[in-house]
């Protein structure tokens, strides 16, 4: 017997087209002498109806909350001599986000893609070395409004709509749907 795995409204990740999509109708396929519909497809407005296999629910990411402190170091430029580099902000390095707290993971660059344009991945550098401080700042302000919204301001409302908006397309992540969470589609006798 099939069991549905998601609801009407329900926003799910369509895997074979790569695009979110929302849940229009929970359609069961129902036999002669069967209590249960015996498959349950999904129509997403996309053309066709989809299988709960085919598609997945969003889902908070586990080691989004484990950020630490990131930071920011300089690795010795092994190809280019500081001479060769006047141009550079620091010549002879480059800049190292390092997420781990073992001083190893995190995000470097290509040596020939930093001297393109060094200011730029600089820029990049401390952009995402002050993520997670920003992600906090972030999820304050939201929790700061939702505190007591009606006392906030408009501007701050609005404010903490967009923080809310951004911290959740950094932490949704995709999940496979339930197997046995979701209550079986029951017929309505016509």
């Amino acid at each position: 017997m099939a069991r549905a795995q998601f609801q009407k409204g329900q926003k799910v990740w369509v895997e074979c087209v790569g695009a979110w999509a929302q849940i229009e109708k929970v359609q069961p396929v129902w036999a002669k002498g069967f209590e249960e519909p015996v498959k349950v497809t999904y129509d997403v407005g996309l053309g066709r109806e989809f299988q709960a296999s085919e598609l997945m629910l969003p889902a908070e990411d586990e080691a989004g909350g484990a950020l630490g402190a990131w930071r920011m170091l300089r690795a010795r430029n092994k190809w280019q001599l500081a001479e060769d580099v006047p141009h550079h902000p620091y010549p002879g390095t480059y800049p190292v986000v390092v997420t781990d707290p073992a001083d190893w993971g995190g995000w470097r660059v290509p040596g020939a893609e930093y001297d393109r344009d060094p200011q730029r991945i600089e820029f990049q550098a401390r952009l995402i070395a002050a993520a997670p401080r920003l992600m906090d700042l972030a999820q304050k302000l939201v929790d700061t409004v939702a505190e007591s919204p009606e006392d906030a301001p408009p501007e701050t409302l609005a404010l903490a709509r967009q923080a809310r908006e951004v911290l959740k397309s950094v932490t949704e992540a995709l999940a496979p749907a339930p197997e046995a969470s979701a209550p079986a589609v029951r017929a309505h006798a016509a």
